[in-house]
């Protein structure tokens, strides 16, 4: 029987991920605490707090690779944010203070502009970056509707062997990781209902994956073609890890959850 493994959620959009033992699921299919912050480029446009775009228009590790050697850890009682690099701190704030806010960027934009793979190299139009979210809502999803994203850990050794290394599930940036299952299972279930802990879910499509899976999560190293492999070796028409699932109503996930296909 597949069952919950490991839970996440990503306070900052494309920093580190936080593996809790529980998620709340709103009825909108909102994972609590789940990307409620992000940097977000000038040339996304002007927005308020509430505004969702897409993940181009933010620092990622998609296209920042480094990104990932940054160290996040986001107080949600307190809204404080510290960012600490190479066992270094690197910013600390509250981000409902506007001067903390300048500081946290302004430490985030100088250290991004010595990585030699950064968003700003030729695209000037890009600074100043902007902290954006009220470090509470989530709002910047990669996609604007609201869903919680799963992936069975068995796919994830499948696509490994393939590269010759095991893969670290964070890589593919989900919040649900599964024990149990076939590799490629979950994307049988497009379509399906599912229980989570007797939570009801309805799969409604695959998790198309970017360049940022090619980064280690660790390293910040670009250091497996992982779309590439997906399409030429699974034969896939689009890089796909993981699907989407929108619950029927309010839920609590919690590790050792079984998962049924109903």
């Amino acid at each position: 029987m597949p069952r919950v493994a490991r839970l996440y959620k990503f306070p900052i959009k494309g920093l580190t991920p936080c593996s809790v033992d529980q998620i709340h699921v709103a009825s909108d299919g909102a994972v609590e605490g789940d990307r409620v912050l992000g940097f977000l480029f000038a040339d996304a446009g002007e927005s308020d707090q509430e505004g969702w775009r897409g993940k181009a228009s933010f620092l990622t590790m998609g296209n920042t690779p480094g990104f990932a050697k940054i160290n996040a850890r986001y107080d949600s009682v307190s809204q404080q944010l510290f960012l600490t690099y190479a066992d270094r701190d690197l910013a600390a704030g509250d981000v409902r203070n506007e001067s903390d806010r300048k500081q946290i960027v302004e430490a985030i934009t100088d250290l991004v502009q010595e990585f030699e793979i950064n968003p700003f190299s030729g695209h000037e139009n890009r600074l100043p970056l902007r902290l954006v979210g009220d470090g509470m809502t989530p709002r910047f999803h990669d996609r604007k509707a609201h869903q919680i994203t799963l992936v069975s850990s068995a796919s994830i050794e499948a696509l490994s062997e393939h590269l010759g290394e095991a893969l670290d599930e964070r890589r593919f940036r989900m919040n649900v990781t599964i024990d149990g299952a076939e590799p490629w299972d979950e994307l049988n279930w497009i379509g399906q209902t599912i229980e989570i802990g007797g939570s009801e879910f309805e799969v409604t499509g695959t998790v198309v994956r970017c360049l940022a899976t090619h980064a280690n999560p660790i390293t910040g190293e670009r250091d497996h073609p992982v779309m590439q492999t997906l399409t030429q070796e699974f034969d896939q028409e689009k890089p796909t890890m993981g699907v989407l699932a929108r619950p029927r109503a309010a839920s609590v996930l919690r590790i050792g959850d079984e998962v049924v296909v109903t």
